[in-house]
């Protein structure tokens, strides 16, 4: 599950992610960063040169009904949110939805306190990028998307051909989002944006995703108990949140239904591809390519600000594994999500393109080499600074605080590795006469110290 949804951009650095293999369970990582993400795993994945991260959220889900009887708090808290589903409905009858659908939506509908434990204990455990990319492209998740390509071949053919996106890149982000379909979550997902819209704190947001999941029942794509999802209404195979399912959805069996919750994933992959494609996806460019850098080179150049020709890149030193320039897919940035240390990537159109799914990069990169490995492709050929380790919110702060005494500003304290943070942490190794790849990493914050 995770931390974002495609509803909002959290912060820029931490990305909560929880991922399920479908014959490995106990894995986690994805994400997001969505509101329905649990928080068993958080992945701060980016300080990248010049550009904040967006997240997207869901937690854990849980069983529906998983006790006879409502606990104290429920019942305390269930009161005012009997009195607040009375004051919605009027709310929600003036945006068209009509009484019938509204009170077939809410009946039986109590108030939820484990989804407000959830969405207040989103998580300060950190996972760094690279153990996120080891749970999102495990051999487990390759082997069971091969097999997940195998089996829905026929269709997945016939939604790359209408749809213009790679089939690899449907599954990918079925296998991150759902694990192929085995976890798309039980939650009522009326019951769950309701008592986040009555107590959470984001009422707003989740009042208007609340308003959009009755819109869907009026429209009769699903039943009020059968619109299940996660905790934080991210609902189907591929996880849409219910404004994006209004937008983007489709009928792709031609049955007069979206149904992304069936178990015949068809139209939750079809949606998946048109959401890309309504964005811009660009059949045959890759997300990005692995690349080696030039020991000379200038790391002000990795920004997502900059942009060159694969052929301008190799005339700088940039180039494949392989040793060549790489191939022409049009307009390219140069992406260090571990600093000079890690994997380097030159990334295109098609890497912003997943970002409208998911803004975080760990995202965006897992879906990516995830889709690469299911069509064949091979793991990473440089390493991971793998005796690092991801800054705690508080650490991230304690940077901002220290460049700042410094002389190096980060405009502000937030705890948010943005790209006035990047800007000061390149100034700041400048002076000291470091590599100044922006990577805000443990080793300088001790440094600072």
């Amino acid at each position: 599950m995770w931390c974002d949804f495609r509803l909002a951009a959290a912060s820029a650095a931490v990305l909560c992610v929880q991922f399920w293999d479908a014959t490995a369970f106990a894995q986690n990582s994805r994400p997001i960063l969505r509101p329905d993400r649990d928080v068993t795993a958080v992945v701060q994945p980016v300080q990248l040169a010049g550009f904040v991260a967006g997240a997207k959220l869901r937690p854990q889900m849980r069983p529906m009904n998983v006790s006879t009887s409502p606990t104290t708090e429920q019942t305390a808290g269930d009161v005012g949110f009997q009195r607040w589903i009375r004051n919605f409905r009027s709310r929600a009858l003036a945006q068209g939805i009509s009484p019938d659908t509204f009170d077939r939506a809410f009946q039986g509908v109590r108030y939820d306190a484990d989804v407000i434990k959830r969405d207040s204990n989103q998580s300060e455990f950190s996972k760094p990028i690279w153990q996120y990319l080891d749970s999102a492209a495990s051999d487990t998740r390759v082997s069971n998307g091969r097999a997940a390509l195998r089996g829905n071949a026929a269709v997945l053919e016939a939604i790359e051909s209408r749809y213009g996106v790679e089939k690899e890149v449907v599954v990918a982000i079925w296998g991150l989002e759902s694990a192929y379909g085995s976890y798309k979550g039980s939650n009522d997902v009326v019951r769950s944006l309701a008592t986040l819209s009555y107590d959470g704190r984001r009422g707003p947001f989740f009042e208007s995703q609340l308003v959009a999941a009755l819109k869907i029942l009026q429209n009769g794509d699903t039943a009020p108990r059968d619109m299940t999802g996660s905790w934080a209404g991210a609902m189907g195979h591929t996880q849409f949140i219910p404004t994006s399912y209004l937008e983007y959805a489709v009928d792709f069996t031609g049955d007069g239904k979206r149904n992304i919750w069936s178990e015949d994933p068809t139209d939750a992959l079809a949606s998946t591809a048109a959401y890309l494609a309504q964005f811009g996806w660009v059949k045959g460019q890759p997300w990005g390519v692995e690349v080696t850098l030039p020991r000379e080179f200038n790391y002000a150049l990795a920004d997502r600000k900059v942009t060159k020709s694969p052929a301008e890149w190799a005339r700088l030193g940039v180039v494949g594994v392989n040793g060549a320039a790489v191939p022409n897919f049009g307009a390219a940035s140069v992406l260090l999500p571990a600093g000079s240390e890690g994997v380097a990537f030159m990334i295109f159109k098609n890497f912003s393109v997943i970002e409208r799914y998911n803004a975080a990069d760990a995202y965006v990169i897992g879906v990516g080499h995830l889709s690469d490995r299911i069509a064949g492709g091979a793991g990473f050929k440089a390493a991971w600074p793998r005796d690092d380790r991801a800054l705690t919110r508080a650490e991230r702060e304690e940077m901002q605080r220290r460049l700042t005494a410094k002389g190096f500003s980060t405009y502000g304290v937030d705890g948010k590795v943005g790209p006035k943070t990047i800007q000061a942490v390149r100034s700041y190794q400048l002076a000291e006469g470091l590599t100044p790849d922006g990577y805000a990493s443990l080793n300088l914050l001790k440094r600072l110290r």
